[in-house]
């Protein structure tokens, strides 16, 4: 499954700071999951305290 950051994020970092692939990086007004860095491991999802992370 594929881990998307929707417009909920409020720029905290705590995913990109548990990310175990160094997936997650800030990008003009959110972060950004790189799809061809993900390892679909759900830390970030985990960690996320507003939620603003999807599975697809």
């Amino acid at each position: 499954m594929a881990f998307f950051i929707n417009d909920d994020c409020v720029s905290c970092g705590t995913c990109a700071a548990g990310c175990p692939s160094d997936a997650i990086d800030m990008g003009d007004d959110k972060y950004v999951i790189d799809q061809d860095k993900c390892v679909s491991c759900g830390a970030c999802k985990e960690s996320c305290p507003v939620e603003a992370i999807e599975e697809k």
